[in-house]
């Protein structure tokens, strides 16, 4: 069986911090491929407590979409858990460049664990095993990458963290869309998406279903579920709101 599960839907800082929702990241399994993506803190505790548990040291791969800290503070401890602590030369991990330089979120000391080690470059195309994606670079403060995956026969789109531009409807064209969605209203100072930014994106495609996540303070003050079925009315789509722990299968 092919699935997502969420083991944080915390979107923002503050929301992290205070642990409103969880922070550790997206398992995507599909046969003996399992990947993490984007391991925020909490993401080892998360993953050992899930039901059923998923086992860190089955990961195949290690993903960042880029280096904050509510992305990646618990990267090195998912790469320490893949190898074995370094006595198992296996799994790839794919991050930015500026995870590794001149400020690293990756340890020079483990780099050498895992089988490969890839930086992520936008356009282009990375494997692995039966789980294959692409990149779209995003408009964040630090070199940030969203993702096509092609996951079972069918493509699934990460819209992550990223002020709104107009190419992004033709960037991600997944049948399963996963959008972070930190605001209510519009900051273009803030390089985040809202919510009547995503409403302009769903008006450019037709997935076949929307699962919105990563929510900020704000958000979840307003209910991300009811902004969920707000928008499944105007769209006339499946649009849900992730919760920590959801599962969907692929």
């Amino acid at each position: 069986m092919a699935f997502i599960k969420f083991l944080g839907t915390a979107g923002a800082r503050f929301v992290m911090m205070e642990q409103l929702r969880a922070s550790g990241g997206v398992w995507i399994s599909s046969g003996s491929d399992n990947l993490i993506l984007d391991p925020g803190p909490g993401s080892l505790v998360r993953a050992l407590e899930s039901r059923p548990k998923l086992d860190p040291a089955k990961l195949t791969g290690v993903i960042l979409s880029h280096k904050h800290l509510d992305h990646s503070a618990d990267v090195n401890v998912m790469i320490e858990a893949m190898t074995a602590g370094g006595h198992t030369k296996r799994g790839a991990v794919f991050a930015p460049q500026d995870a590794f330089e001149p400020e690293p979120v990756i340890q020079k000391y483990l780099r050498n664990f895992p089988e490969r080690l890839e930086l992520l470059e936008a356009g282009k195309e990375y494997r692995v095993g039966e789980i294959s994606f692409n990149t779209v670079r995003m408009l964040h403060p630090v070199e940030t990458y969203g993702f096509n995956f092609k996951i079972n026969n069918r493509t699934v789109s990460f819209i992550t963290d990223t002020a709104y531009f107009p190419e992004i409807p033709d960037c991600f064209r997944g049948e399963i869309m996963i959008i972070n969605v930190v605001l209510t209203e519009r900051k273009p100072e803030v390089f985040h998406l809202s919510v009547p930014e995503v409403a302009d994106i769903l008006s450019s495609i037709k997935p076949q279903k929307v699962i919105l996540t990563h929510f900020g303070r704000r958000t979840l003050t307003a209910n991300p579920q009811k902004i969920a079925d707000r928008l499944s009315q105007k769209f006339g789509l499946e649009i849900i709101a992730a919760t920590d722990g959801m599962m969907i299968e692929v």
